[in-house]
């Protein structure tokens, strides 16, 4: 008769690649958000070469932080143990959202 508690030393996965899987998504939506609010300061400041060289900057890293979530998201969903996030993708995210971020007060500062 099992009384449905865990047994010590033995690992549940079902909580943590779900809170990973939910933190990617709100990192892709908060990323979103940045390269929207930046388009539309961009559409209402008017499009200068600055303005519409920050907002490439900034679609171009919402772009790549889009590929790292969703890449990360499948990795999640299959059984058993995810594998880790290589050094590479997470410098790369890094870099993207930096990208995004730095792109977005581009066109909301030009």
């Amino acid at each position: 008769m099992t009384s449905g508690a865990p047994v010590p030393g033995e690992r549940d996965p079902g909580l943590q690649p779900e809170r990973t899987r939910l933190a990617w998504r709100r990192t892709t939506l908060a990323s979103t958000v940045v390269a929207v609010l930046a388009g539309k300061a961009g559409l209402a400041g008017g499009a200068s070469a600055g303005v519409l060289a920050a907002g490439a900057v900034c679609c171009a890293g919402w772009v790549g932080v889009l590929a790292v979530a969703q890449r990360r998201i499948r990795g999640l969903a299959g059984v058993g143990e995810p594998e880790r996030l290589a050094a590479r993708w997470a410098v790369g995210v890094v870099v993207c959202v930096l990208l995004t971020v730095g792109g977005g007060v581009g066109v909301v500062l030009g």
